[in-house]
């Protein structure tokens, strides 16, 4: 088998793993949401380091963000990204009040786009650690406002030391069938991408 049929074969694998984990996901998300968010798991890819942030259209652009960290020897990163606009409108519809269109964010709001970060990252992993039969260890989530080739690039770097070819998954959402600007990106280690590979294999 040519190295490039590998590669797709690997990506397949990876993408249906990532496809249950992201359904489970998404019942949990329209749960917290009263049926009004569901999610879709967009694409699975493998890119050169400096083709990561341009492949992912992340620009300059300031993004309101929630962060989850995975600790231990499975590690990785999974980014919440939301523009002004987005996480303001969801933040108002957790709360069930008006929009609040600038000022500070706060600490009630912060808490409402953390948590809904923090049942979707839960969500996500709790099934990532069933398939894989590792616990995976999530850390608290944290609200953040930065820009998003920046933090993209720390998540990066534990990948970058070990290969060339970083992975990238990237989960959309939708609100009543209209896609949404918001995103999840999920970057794996090379050890968590190995123990993913491994499941896959082992259960076909």
């Amino acid at each position: 088998m040519s190295s490039t049929s590998v590669q797709s074969e690997r990506l397949r694998i990876l993408h249906e793993l990532l496809a249950a984990a992201t359904h489970e996901a998404s019942a949990t998300m329209s749960r917290w949401t009263n049926g009004l968010i569901t999610l879709s798991l967009d694409e699975v890819r493998e890119l050169q380091l400096e083709e990561v942030i341009a492949g992912l259209d992340l620009d300059d652009q300031l993004l309101t963000m929630v962060v989850l960290s995975l600790e231990g020897p499975l590690s990785g990163e999974m980014i919440l990204t939301f523009d002004e606009h987005n996480a303001r409108q969801l933040a108002a519809a957790l709360l069930d009040r008006p929009v609040a269109s600038e000022g500070e964010w706060t600490e009630l709001e912060k808490s409402a786009l953390t948590e809904t970060g923090n049942i979707l990252a839960c969500s996500y992993i709790s099934a990532l650690s069933r398939l894989i039969g590792e616990d995976l260890m999530p850390m608290p989530p944290y609200f953040l406002q930065d820009y998003g080739a920046s933090v993209l690039q720390q998540a990066l770097l534990s990948q970058a030391m070990a290969g060339d070819q970083i992975l990238v998954c990237r989960t959309g959402f939708h609100r009543h069938g209209e896609d949404l600007n918001w995103r999840v990106l999920f970057v794996p280690n090379y050890a968590l991408r190995e123990a993913m590979e491994k499941a896959i294999r082992t259960s076909e």
